[in-house]
């Protein structure tokens, strides 16, 4: 396949370069706590693996760690050099308490070191502590890289300007739906900080039922897109995962699978290129600039 551990390759990003496409574990961790749900995620994981995918992220909140732990059994019988994986730590938490849940994390994935630390969902706090801790980890090699979380563009993008953060993990906020992040992305090319994204298979995006009726404006451009794609003889969810790597800050796309089957279908559209001529379409160009 057109493996999805190829690195975009964006010059813009000079300090942290992840695979184009990583697996989120959020999913992981919410499979039932039974022989079957073990079953499930070692399966997810390990089909990701096979796929090709080599960036792993995680958080001790997926499952109260049950993510991390699904995650780790799986890496621990791969070569450590072969992927990266992130994980995260909750931005209120400074000195011997973030100590111990990056310690914790560590634990729970089976490695000695993270390529990739995440403050998360910063909100508005004061993560000074926090970063120092963090940096300090950093420096030691626990730690490869730091970076900041959340669901906010705005909140995340005076962080890339007050602190030397290495990457950025956007869920939403720019998609093939939703572009309201891009002035974050736009900061993030001229720091050099590689941009991650998350959450662009939305329901609208996967939407099977063409013929419901609605007024979800959302829903609705998705339709209009997808009318777009079919003229090009592409899939609205392929369209959706390419969108976001067409920003050179963007590093890498995060899918979210809590099974095999939805891995593979998700590797089948990574293999699929989107015609160039697409992206040129005078349809499209207004619904994204809409």
């Amino acid at each position: 396949m057109t493996a999805p551990s190829r690195v975009l390759a964006s010059r813009a990003v000079t300090r942290f370069r992840p695979p184009r496409f990583g697996l989120g574990g959020a999913s992981l961790g919410e499979l039932p706590a039974t022989a079957a749900g073990e079953a499930l995620a070692t399966a997810t994981v390990e089909a990701a693996y096979t796929a090709g995918i080599r960036f792993f992220d995680s958080s001790p909140a997926y499952g109260d760690g049950l993510g991390e732990r699904r995650m780790g059994a799986v890496l621990a019988g791969h070569p450590r050099a072969g992927f990266m994986v992130s994980s995260k730590v909750d931005a209120g938490l400074a000195g011997d308490r973030l100590r111990e849940s990056v310690e914790g994390s560590l634990e729970r994935l089976g490695v000695a070191s993270v390529d990739l630390m995440f403050l998360q969902d910063p909100g508005g706090r004061a993560i000074g502590d926090a970063y120092g801790v963090l940096d300090e980890l950093r420096e030691r090699g626990v730690v490869g890289g730091i970076g900041v979380a959340g669901r906010e563009w705005e909140e995340l993008d005076r962080l890339v300007r007050d602190f030397r953060v290495d990457a950025v993990l956007l869920a939403g906020q720019y998609s093939l739906l939703d572009r309201a992040g891009a002035p974050l992305l736009d900061r993030c090319q001229a720091r050099g900080v590689a941009a991650i994204v998350s959450g662009v298979l939305t329901p609208e995006v996967l939407l099977t039922d063409q013929s419901k009726q609605t007024t979800e404006p959302k829903t609705i451009l998705a339709r209009r897109i997808s009318a777009v794609c079919e003229r090009y003889g592409v899939s609205l969810p392929q369209a959706a995962l390419a969108f976001p790597g067409r920003h050179s800050a963007v590093a890498s796309v995060l899918i979210g699978a809590a099974s095999p089957a939805e891995i593979r279908a998700d590797a089948a559209l990574v293999r699929q290129p989107v015609p160039e001529r697409f992206w040129r379409d005078p349809e499209l160009a207004r619904l994204l600039d809409g």
